[in-house]
């Protein structure tokens, strides 16, 4: 995006950061937040890739707040079980490119998947639970 112009006072707008909230269910969370900004009002033009950053954000504070797994504990679970992403997907669930949107933030996990590696983490062994059960279908 080249120069865009405000919408509201055809002033020029300039690629910058700003705090933005995001409020859910009571919960808040205040991040930088990069696109084009105009200095004479309150107007803001925001691309594809700054919007996946509040996408993120607003995924992360959906996880708070519904007691999900944090995309850090997800990977940090999933590197305990010695599984790559898509081996993580192909066992626990979701498919094999799950757990690369999961860790990114792109993607809620179910609260199945939440609960499964919760289960894991405390007990790594069950594991060869799965992996049977994978054999055998």
């Amino acid at each position: 995006m080249n120069n865009p112009v405000c919408p509201e006072t055809g002033a020029p707008m300039y690629r910058g950061v700003r705090p933005m909230t995001l409020t859910y269910k009571g919960e808040s969370l205040t991040f930088d937040m990069p696109g084009w900004y105009c200095d004479q009002s309150e107007e803001s033009i925001h691309t594809g890739e700054d919007m996946k950053i509040s996408d993120r954000k607003l995924n992360l504070l959906k996880a708070r707040s519904e007691k999900l797994l944090e995309p850090d504990e997800i990977r940090r679970v999933r590197k305990k079980l010695h599984l790559s992403q898509e081996e993580a997907g192909l066992l626990i669930g979701g498919g094999p490119r799950a757990f690369q949107k999961y860790e990114s933030g792109d993607l809620l996990p179910s609260r199945a998947i939440s609960s499964a590696l919760v289960l894991l983490d405390h007990d790594p062994a069950a594991l060869s639970v799965l992996k049977a059960h994978r054999k055998a279908a």
